[in-house]
């Protein structure tokens, strides 16, 4: 690339948005080759190991390529996007973008030691992107190129060198290593013999059995019987765990064989909450937020925090010191399509209902519509977990990690209790607090689910205690 080339030319990298981060992957492009941009405007969303995100692209001009495809994860640093900022200026055309290039095996023959082949469209190693002319009768076209590798075969020749190494793409290549599949045992189904996900995963369904393999000898003529052995294609889906579903798996395998966890239960009347529930839908000081009983769960989870503030903190490993926090970031965590989220809002303890009321509402509708922020994960205190809107009594929730303590609210029902005396039908539900055992004894943990427990039964509590 000459030096008006590389003025010319822009390359926009896979930044690091959120904290040490190594990849992400690439959601959706919203930009195509040949469109225009501008300074500012979102080009792609991304999914980190902690949320979705959209990146701006930091200059304007026109958009020469897209270094790689939707659903491909790529590594912070590395250019995913070619704009041109000075378009309609004659000059040389980046060599990333030459017409014609060579197949994986001719690149790794005509490039220098320490690069990396990948396939059109998957971008090029930083090191270099000059490529020697390629030799017009030595050369196998990309292009039909599977199809020379058949007719090798049925003539009884060895297939060409240039198909040596099979074809896949880089992430194909990374999956296949990852389930320990050899590449050159794989018959490729997709275009011009490239190998493809799906092929890589039907190597790995498991052979039938001896016992089925067992059938009665026919005739060498014979056609094969119409009614074989069900194909495995079909009767399993395997989902790649990665982004958010890959970082929650390995923070809660982490919390779970870190901290030891207890988990103590109390059943409650909440019928005056829900009572208080209605009551506040019709205030004029709660309008324009959405009230619900998790909304009072959180505000009596706050209080018996204020009460017993040696629940809200963390343990240093590193230094061994308890570390007590004098604010609460409370965590709620939200099931979304990409997994797990526990964003929490900042300074909880320091709002009032209504402020709590609002936060608590845009935190929700923002998990799950995926826009929810690295820095919005960050931080966490303490956490609430809703298992009762799918219909469950209660849990043993996992502590997220960094944090003490974590409440769990079962589904809230109408069952009978004994109420001053008599037994009524009554709004009944169950929490769980787990905590980290290193640093809440027994004791501690128990009050702090008791006042959780007092507070609902009887919410004028949150006058008096709060």
């Amino acid at each position: 690339m000459t030096a008006d080339t590389s003025a010319r030319y822009r390359e926009f990298k896979m930044p690091d948005v959120g904290e040490g981060l190594t990849e992400a992957e690439i959601l959706k492009w919203y930009v195509q080759p040949g469109d225009t941009v501008v300074d500012g405007q979102v080009v792609c969303e991304v999914e980190t190991a902690k949320a979705a995100v959209e990146l701006p692209i930091p200059y304007d001009g026109v958009v020469h390529a897209l270094r790689f495809d939707e659903g491909t994860t790529v590594d912070v640093g590395a250019s995913i996007i070619t704009v041109d900022v000075a378009p309609g200026t004659p000059s040389e055309a980046p060599a990333a973008a030459a017409p014609a290039p060579p197949t994986e095996p001719e690149a790794e023959a005509a490039e220098p030691k320490g690069r990396q082949p990948v396939l059109v469209g998957y971008g090029v190693s930083e090191a270099s992107t000059k490529r020697r002319p390629r030799r017009g009768a030595a050369a196998v076209p990309e292009q039909g190129a599977a199809t020379a590798a058949i007719q090798a075969e049925m003539n009884g020749v060895p297939a060409p060198a240039a198909l040596s190494r099979p074809l896949a793409k880089p992430p194909v290549r990374k999956l296949a290593k990852d389930l320990g599949v050899d590449l050159a045992t794989i018959t490729p189904t997709g275009p011009d013999g490239i190998i493809t996900r799906e092929d890589v995963h039907a190597a790995t369904a498991p052979a039938p059995s001896p016992q089925a393999a067992r059938v009665a000898p026919v005739a060498e003529s014979a056609p094969a019987p119409v009614a074989a052995t069900p194909a495995v294609a079909g009767r399993e889906t395997r989902i790649p765990v990665k982004g958010v579903r890959k970082a929650t798996a390995a923070a809660m395998v982490g919390s779970a064989f870190t901290a030891p966890h207890v988990t103590e239960f109390v059943t409650v009347d909440v019928t005056r909450t829900m009572r208080l529930v209605e009551e506040l839908k019709s205030d004029k000081d709660m309008a324009g937020v959405r009230v619900n009983p998790l909304l009072l769960v959180a505000k009596a989870l706050l209080v018996a925090i204020k009460r017993h503030p040696d629940v809200n903190a963390t343990w240093d490993e590193a230094v061994q010191e308890i570390v007590l926090k004098h604010y609460v970031n409370l965590g709620i965590a939200a099931a979304t399509p990409r997994g797990l989220l526990v964003p929490n809002i900042k300074d909880a303890h320091d709002k009032t209902l209504p402020q709590l009321a609002e936060s608590l509402g845009e935190l929700v509708s923002t998990a799950r519509e995926g826009k929810t922020t690295p820095a919005a994960m960050q931080g966490g205190t303490v956490t609430i977990t809703n298992v009762g809107v799918f219909g469950v009594d209660t849990g043993t929730p996992i502590l997220n990690p960094g944090e003490s303590a974590i409440l769990a609210v079962g589904a809230i029902k109408l069952q009978p209790w004994v109420h001053k005396g008599k037994v009524k039908p009554r709004q009944v539900t169950t929490l769980a607090l787990s905590f980290d055992h290193r640093l809440v004894d027994g004791e501690l943990g128990s009050k702090v689910l008791a006042d959780i427990a007092a507070i609902l039964e009887q919410p004028k509590r949150l006058i008096t205690w709060g």
